[in-house]
This record gives structure tokens, C-alpha cells and sequence, in this order.
């Protein structure tokens, strides 16, 4: 058999390995959240953290390998690089292992311990920079040293999904939502990191031609929000985000802004005390993005009971708050990063037991 024979009979293996996975794995739950001062308005939360690696990136992951291996960019030995803040790369580096591949992730030195460990667990290997915005020159230049492949889930995460359906998230969300009394979500809620997911989620509704507006929940620090203020804005100098995977200090190549229909800019406090009200509120863990999202959703709920609407709202678990017991979690590592909680909690416990919304000054 030639060489390039041996190359396309592993590429038609390895795409095998993956359908086979995703055939193994059920679909995420999604989750009805009881909104006792709203009644009128039903939320509901896509879990994506029983992903078999924890998070919503499972999907992007696949999507990613899928379409490098459709492309001709990934071979039997061809050694995997991403530039990841951690979900992504453990998502990946659970695929590359499946299909015998060197895996190196590009991160912050600051990304979580347990997403370090996490990637450790799943046969991946660290490359630590300084900061965010060294990642993308790291991992190219890695990627060219080693004759590699550079995944780069920035540009490809909007294009790697077929977002006219084929298994996608939005197509999940709305199968799912069927056969309850509001079947057609007023609007789904969403952050952004590379911004597959929204655009995935953005196109569909168009697509489908669904009433459904999209809402992006961004960090404070992250350019996404000022973007969509400003077209002309294009980076952010702000300090970073103490939330990972979402939010970037410039607009990456696969963010589509003509997508949104409204952005919320969450400070990091929110989002953590909006995370851990609901995980007491539904019983499960819940990372600081998801957070991020509760504080936009809170927004607009609050908005559609001032006016009496009635409809349903949906939203993204991302991950799981067990990847963040070192820092999201741990209250020393709140007291040295300046963060009281208190304020942005009993504003969030006040939106479930009374439908009305008040962030603290």
C-alpha cells in the first residue's frame, strides 16, 4: 500500500474512532431551573458539563479534529497544538490521545491547576506563556518546529460545525424544547471565547428563521462587548478576566458579531456569586462562565417580568465549578485577587426569589 494509501485508510479510521465516540455518547440534559419570582418565564440551562471530558468544548473539539483530518491537515503522525486558557485543550487532547497523537496545549501560566491536571490526565502536554496574547505566536511557532498541525480554535471554531444542523448545539437545544409550553425560546444566552458556539447558534436561528434573539454575556475586560459597541474596536487593553474561556482581549477571526442581538458586559464578582447561587439553586456544579451567562439571563428575565411577557429563556452550563477548587472556589484566592462576593450574591438570590433585578453599584 503507498504511503498516501496508508495516510487516507488511517484518516478513514481515525474519522471511524470519533462517530463512534459521539454514537457513544448521549446527548446533554437540558435542565429546567425553577425562577420562583418569575413564573411567567421559564429558564432552562443546556448542561454541557456531562460531556465526557466536561464542557461545552467536547463538541468543539470534535468538530476541530473533523475537519483537520476533512482537510488533509492531520495525519498518523502529525503532532496536535492549541492555544487554550484549559477546556479546549483538554477536549482536544482527549481526541488526540484517542487517536495516538502528541497533544501540546498553549496556556497561561495562570489557567487553573485542575485544568492543567486535567490535560495531564488526558495524555496532553503544557506549554506555559506569559499571557493571552502570547498564545497564538507560541502555538504557530511550536506547531512549525515540531511539523505539526495548529488547530487554532480562533479562526476555525465558527466554520468547523455545520451549523445548518448535524448534531450541532442549536439543533440540541431546540429538539429538546419541543414539548415544552414555550418550544421557542425568546432568547438563548451565550458567552463568547473563539465564537463558534454563538455563530453556530446565530446562523441556525436565521437558518430555521426563528423568532429567537441571541444574547452574549462577555466579561468586562473582554473586547467582544466594546466590539458590537464600537465596529472600530478591535482589542482590548483592559486587565484580564479572571474567567476562563470567554472573553479575549482582541476580536478573534471566528466571532460574528452581525450575530448578536444584545451584549452584557459581567463583571468577574457577578459571575462568580451569579455561579455559585446557581449551584446551590439547581444542585450542580457550576464554572465562572456560567456565571457570566445567569448575569445576563437575570437581565433580561427580570426585564420580560417588569413587562409582563411570558416565553422561555436558554442558556449554557459550560463546565463544571470542580475545575476551578483552587481558584473560583478556594476564599483565599478570592481575598487576593480583591473579590468580595457578597453584594453581586444577594443581588442574584433577590433575582430568583422576586423576578426583579438590582446589581449593586
Amino acid at each position: 500500500m503507498a504511503m498516501d494509501e496508508v495516510a487516507r485508510h488511517w484518516v478513514d479510521g481515525a474519522i471511524r474512532a470519533i462517530e463512534a465516540d459521539f454514537t457513544r455518547s448521549s446527548d446533554t440534559h437540558l435542565l429546567k431551573v425553577v425562577l420562583p419570582g418569575a413564573p411567567g418565564v421559564s429558564l432552562y440551562l443546556k448542561d454541557e458539563s456531562t460531556h465526557p471530558t466536561g464542557s461545552l468544548k467536547h463538541r468543539l473539539a470534535r468538530s476541530l479534529f473533523l475537519y483537520g483530518l476533512c482537510n488533509g491537515w492531520i495525519g498518523p503522525d502529525t503532532p496536535i497544538i492549541e492555544a487554550s486558557s484549559g477546556s479546549t485543550a483538554v477536549s482536544e487532547a482527549y481526541f488526540a490521545r484517542m487517536l495516538g497523537l502528541r497533544f501540546i496545549a498553549v496556556m497561561p501560566r495562570s489557567t487553573s491547576a485542575e485544568k492543567v491536571a486535567a490535560i495531564a490526565f488526558q495524555g496532553g502536554e503544557c506549554h506555559f506563556v506569559d499571557s493571552a496574547t502570547e498564545m497564538y505566536e507560541a502555538s504557530a511557532r511550536l506547531a512549525a518546529e515540531l511539523g505539526g498541525h495548529y488547530m487554532d480554535q480562533f479562526t476555525y471554531a465558527e466554520r468547523a460545525t455545520d451549523w445548518r444542523g448535524n448534531n450541532n448545539i442549536a439543533e440540541s437545544i431546540f429538539g429538546q424544547m419541543a414539548a415544552e409550553p414555550h418550544p421557542i425560546p425568546a432568547w438563548i444566552v451565550v458567552g463568547a471565547g473563539t465564537g463558534g458556539t454563538s455563530a453556530t447558534i446565530g446562523r441556525f436561528l436565521r437558518y430555521r428563521r426563528l423568532p429567537t434573539r441571541l444574547a452574549l454575556a462577555d466579561p468586562e475586560a473582554s473586547v467582544f462587548h466594546r466590539h458590537l459597541a464600537d465596529r472600530s474596536v478591535r482589542a482590548s487593553d483592559a486587565p484580564s478576566s479572571l474567567i476562563e474561556g470567554i472573553g479575549r482581549p482582541r476580536c478573534e477571526p471566528s466571532f460574528v458579531p452581525e450575530l448578536i442581538d444584545r451584549a452584557f458586559a459581567v463583571p468577574d464578582a457577578a459571575s462568580l456569586a451569579a455561579a455559585r447561587v446557581l449551584s446551590r439553586r439547581t444542585g450542580r456544579s457550576c464554572g465562572g462562565s456560567t456565571g457570566t451567562n445567569m448575569w445576563a439571563v437575570a437581565r433580561i428575565v427580570a426585564g420580560m417580568a417588569a413587562r409582563g411577557e411570558t416565553g422561555s429563556v436558554v442558556t449554557l452550563l459550560c463546565d463544571s465549578g470542580e475545575r476551578y477548587r483552587s481558584t473560583h472556589l478556594d476564599e483565599a484566592w478570592l481575598r487576593r485577587q480583591g473579590l468580595d462576593l457578597t453584594a453581586h450574591e444577594d443581588a442574584m438570590e433577590r433575582f430568583f426569589e422576586t423576578g426583579e433585578f438590582a446589581p449593586p453599584a
